[in-house]
C-alpha cells in the first residue's frame, strides 16, 4: 500500500519496531504485565485505541452508497445497525456456530489488514495465505495457553465439547505451524525479502510471544491496539492527508471520535448491565469479543463492498 517512504511508513516501521522491543522485554516482566493489565485495562484499550479503526465506516459507507447512486446516509447506519443486532442475537442463541464462524472470518480479515502495509499480490493464493496468516491470532493463545483460552470460551458460551478434538497434535497444531509457514511464504514471496522481511519477522515474533508469555486476553488486547488496530488507523490517516501525516491524524482523531465514543457507551452500557449476571471480569471478557463479533461482520462486508466496487 505505501510504496514510498513517506511519513506513514515512517510511523509504521518506527511503531513496529518500538511494540517489537517492547514484547521482547516482556521476557524479564511479564508477570507484572499480567498483574497490571487486568480485564478493565483491557476494556479500556479495546474501547479507545482499539475500536477507533473502525470510526471512520460511516466515511466508506458514504462512498459505497454512491457506488450505488444512493444518497441517504441513514440508510448505512440502519444497516450496520440491523447487523451488528443480528450478529448480536445469533451469539445469543447460536453461540457456537455464530462464533465459530466469527474466528474464520476474523482469521482472515486480521490476516488481510495486517498485510497491506506490505507488497502483495492478488491472487486466490494470496487470500487462502491471509487466512492461514490471520489464524495464528486464534491458533495461538489455543497452543500455547489452551486451558486459559478455553476459560474464554465458556464464558462466551462456546461448547467446548466442540474443542476436544483441538489440543495437542490437532487441528490448532495445523493451523498455528500453517500460519509460521504462510508468514515465510510472504517473507521469501517475490522481492518480499527487502520489502516486507521486517514487518513479517515482527509480526512472527511479537505474536508468538505476546501469547506464550501473557494471558490471552491481554495478549490479545496488545495485539489488537498496537499491531492490527495501529496499522489500519495509519492507513486511514495515510487517506485523509497522503503528503503530511501530522495534519492527517488530527483529521482522524476529530472523525473518528463520535463513532469511538458512541460504541465506547454502548459497551459500557453492557458491561453495566452483565455485571448483575457475571463477576465483572466475565462481563467485560463477553462484551469485547462478542462486541467485537457484532462490529467485525458489517465491517468486513464494508470493506468487501469497496473494494469490489473500486476495483
Amino acid at each position: 500500500m505505501f510504496k514510498n517512504f513517506n511519513d506513514s511508513q515512517i510511523v509504521l516501521t518506527k511503531g513496529a519496531s518500538y511494540f517489537f522491543f517492547f514484547t521482547f522485554s516482556l521476557l524479564l516482566w511479564s508477570e507484572n504485565i499480567n498483574i497490571f493489565f487486568t480485564a478493565p485495562v483491557c476494556f479500556f484499550l479495546i474501547l479507545t485505541i482499539g475500536i477507533s479503526h473502525g470510526a471512520l465506516d460511516h466515511i466508506k459507507g458514504k462512498k459505497v452508497l454512491n457506488f450505488y447512486k444512493i444518497n441517504n446516509i441513514f440508510i448505512f447506519y440502519i444497516s450496520y445497525i440491523i447487523i451488528s443486532i443480528f450478529i448480536l442475537i445469533c451469539c445469543f442463541f447460536l453461540p457456537t456456530v455464530t462464533l465459530s464462524i466469527f474466528l474464520l472470518v476474523a482469521s482472515y480479515h486480521f490476516g488481510k489488514e495486517d498485510s497491506e502495509i506490505m507488497v502483495c499480490y492478488e491472487s486466490i493464493l494470496s487470500k487462502f495465505i491471509f487466512f492461514i496468516k490471520g489464524s495464528l491470532i486464534i491458533s495461538a493463545p489455543l497452543f500455547f495457553q489452551f486451558k486459559e483460552t478455553i476459560a474464554i470460551f465458556e464464558i462466551l458460551n462456546f461448547d467446548i465439547n466442540h474443542l476436544s478434538f483441538l489440543s495437542g497434535e490437532g487441528i490448532i497444531s495445523f493451523f498455528f505451524y500453517a500460519s509460521l509457514l504462510s508468514n515465510m511464504y510472504f517473507l521469501v514471496g517475490k522481492g518480499n525479502l527487502n520489502n516486507n522481511g521486517r514487518f513479517i519477522f515482527f509480526d512472527l515474533f511479537t505474536i508468538n510471544l505476546l501469547y506464550y508469555l501473557l494471558a490471552p486476553l491481554v495478549a490479545f488486547t496488545l495485539y489488537f491496539c498496537f499491531i492490527h488496530s495501529f496499522r489500519h488507523s495509519v492507513s486511514l490517516i495515510n487517506q485523509l492527508n497522503k503528503t503530511n501525516f501530522k495534519k492527517g491524524f488530527k483529521k482522524f482523531v476529530k472523525k473518528a471520535l463520535p463513532l469511538t465514543v458512541i460504541t465506547a457507551i454502548l459497551f459500557l452500557f453492557a458491561v453495566y448491565f452483565l455485571k448483575n449476571y457475571y463477576i465483572i471480569d466475565a462481563a467485560i471478557s463477553k462484551v469485547i469479543f462478542i462486541g467485537l463479533a457484532s462490529l467485525t461482520f458489517p465491517h468486513i462486508l464494508l470493506e468487501y463492498l469497496l473494494e469490489k466496487n473500486e476495483k
